[in-house]
């Protein structure tokens, strides 16, 4: 059984390593968590955002399938906004991810330069697909990190998990090796990473994406369970994991000095249940669609979640949409007693990891003035 006590053997041992991927590093805001408690209005430390809604991949794991919202284009104008408004009020992290992908927007190389000119820490999560070397060449000194999202190690399997053509896995791979070999050859302070989305029926998949990890030497490959909506629409069955934590720990197995092979097994572990009822955690950690919408989280872009949307960014200033009532009066009814997550969310959202973690804070399990490790900071800081 999944509980808290568990979550917080996970914790400290997620806490103990240097690359936080199973975790949160909320840990290191303090100033934050005590402004936020006290009902001071503070600035998220990360904001998750999509460049684009379009895609060119038809992922069957991915979960912004079942968030359509609104749709509006975001041009230069706008993202520039954007990213001096998220440094001018004091958010540490901008990472490209979500409902979209972002390298397919036209703005997607400037976005990334801007935002790491103004003293943001920028990541971007992708397919790989329409990336190059000038491209890399131009965003790679900006990013914290790249990582690439390829959930099959062979071309077959990899067409038919992501929704495109065989011959893609090439390019991406390519890429992959480019993305590494540039970072080399310019001594580039950036973490390259793989990340697989693992439904159970991926299990065949496992071995052979650690192969290749290993064949191409970014720094890490991790494997991550698939979220879902709250009607499970993408039909992850959570009992079926355990069959696999054999062949997950083997995987794991192909680590070595400078590849690491991580799996999420905290989220994995818990067969998509929640210890907490309230959230928490969007004061810290917010998303911005690829329409522009600015909601709590990704799992409530749908139109259907509409008495949480915030605003757009392509209409109103986000500094302005951070400033209104209405920002706030979503957070505080996310985490009142009308809202309970355990009833009105999808699987193992976004701020899972902080709202287990604020949780904990609340029933007395985590003292701030105490920290539950002595390790020096861990990479990628900015991105909770």
């Amino acid at each position: 059984m999944y509980d808290l006590n568990t979550m917080m053997i996970h914790l400290n041992e997620e806490l103990s390593q240097s690359l936080i991927l199973d975790g949160t590093k909320i840990q290191w805001y303090t100033d934050r968590i005590k402004k936020w408690e006290k009902g001071e209005r503070i600035a998220p430390v990360t904001v998750d955002l999509a460049l684009t809604r379009s895609c060119n991949y038809g992922c069957h794991f991915c979960y912004a399938m079942t968030q359509e919202n609104d749709r509006s284009v975001i041009i230069k104008e706008h993202i520039f906004n954007f990213l001096d408004d998220a440094a001018e009020i004091g958010i540490k992290g901008i990472s490209l991810v979500g409902d979209g992908e972002s390298t397919s927007s036209p703005v997607y190389v400037e976005a990334i330069e801007r935002g790491g000119n103004n003293g943001l820490s920028m990541a971007n999560a992708t397919n790989g697909f329409t990336l190059n070397k000038e491209k890399l060449e131009r965003v790679l000194p900006h990013l914290t990190y790249l990582r690439f999202n390829i959930s099959a190690g062979e071309p077959k399997r990899y067409a038919e998990i992501m929704g495109c053509r065989e011959k893609w896995f090439d390019r991406v791979v390519k890429n992959i090796e480019l993305a590494v070999k540039i970072k080399k050859e310019k001594s580039l302070d950036v973490t390259i990473g793989m990340q697989m989305v693992f439904m159970p029926q991926y299990y065949d998949q496992l071995i052979p994406l650690a192969k290749l990890g290993k064949k191409l030497r970014p720094d890490y490959l991790v494997i991550k369970q698939c979220a879902d909506d709250e009607y499970g629409s993408l039909g992850v069955d959570y009992e079926q994991y355990k069959q696999h934590f054999k062949l997950l720990k083997k995987t794991e197995s192909y680590s070595d000095e400078d590849y690491k092979v991580r799996v999420k097994w905290s989220k994995i572990e818990s067969k998509g249940v929640r210890t907490y009822q309230r959230c928490y955690g969007p004061p810290f950690l917010i998303q911005v669609s690829g329409s522009g919408l600015l909601a709590p989280c990704g799992q409530l872009f749908n139109e259907k979640f509409k008495k949480f949307h915030i605003g757009n960014i392509t209409q109103t200033r986000f500094k302005a949409l951070w400033e209104s009532d209405r920002y706030w009066e979503v957070m505080s009814y996310l985490s009142s007693s009308y809202f309970n997550a355990q009833k009105m969310c999808g699987v193992l959202c976004l701020q899972h990891k902080v709202n287990e973690y604020l949780d904990g804070y609340k029933k007395g399990l985590i003292g701030l003035d105490k920290p539950i490790t002595h390790v020096k900071k861990p990479q990628h800081l900015s991105f909770i």
